[in-house]
């Protein structure tokens, strides 16, 4: 996303709907008339909003670890808490210490996933993050979902502190068109 993982930071905020055209405009330069799409997380809400705005460009859809955005069954307080700084980008050791309650899962017991994070996330800039949390601000896919016309799959773990797997079965009752699966 603009401004965050090394990529220059805008100089104003953006909306999914704003990244759901952007990439749009990627895929007409590549010369694509079809793609398909994954997104994780926050990026399954931008997934979802480039398959909303743009159903003929998107042939299937997958979301993984992700919800219908600002209406969703949300992570217990202290994790948000801790989402909600860009510390874990910028201090190691925060990053150890909170990565295990933020990601779970594999997070919790293999060390080396936390170091492949904090590498991946290198280059991360306040302000960069601010947009990217204030992006999904608001936002949600739960009037339109029932109207996203591709195949979608749709994945989530059972140990997602951030993104608790009730929300995949929500997304999964609204949209026509899904296969759901989860790791229990």
């Amino acid at each position: 996303m603009p401004g965050v993982g090394g990529s220059p930071v805008p100089s104003l905020p953006y909306r999914p709907s704003t990244l759901a055209r952007l990439a749009a405009g990627l895929v007409a330069e590549l010369g694509y008339s079809e793609i398909d799409v994954a997104g994780v997380s926050w990026g399954g809400g931008v997934a979802q909003q480039f398959a909303h705005q743009y159903p003929k460009l998107c042939r299937r859809l997958v979301l993984a670890a992700t919800s219908p955005g600002a209406i969703m069954v949300p992570a217990g307080p202290s994790v948000l808490w801790k989402m909600a700084t860009p510390r874990r980008y910028t201090d190691k050791d925060y990053m150890s210490k909170v990565a295990p309650e933020i990601y779970g899962g594999d997070f919790r017991k293999n060390p080396s996933l936390i170091d492949a994070a904090r590498e991946r996330d290198a280059g991360a800039r306040n302000r960069g993050y601010l947009y990217q949390l204030l992006a999904m601000t608001g936002w949600t896919s739960l009037p339109w979902l029932w109207s996203l016309p591709q195949p979608t799959l749709i994945l989530m773990g059972s140990d997602d502190p951030l993104v608790p797997p009730i929300n995949g079965r929500i997304l999964a009752r609204l949209i026509p068109e899904r296969r759901a699966s989860d790791d229990r």
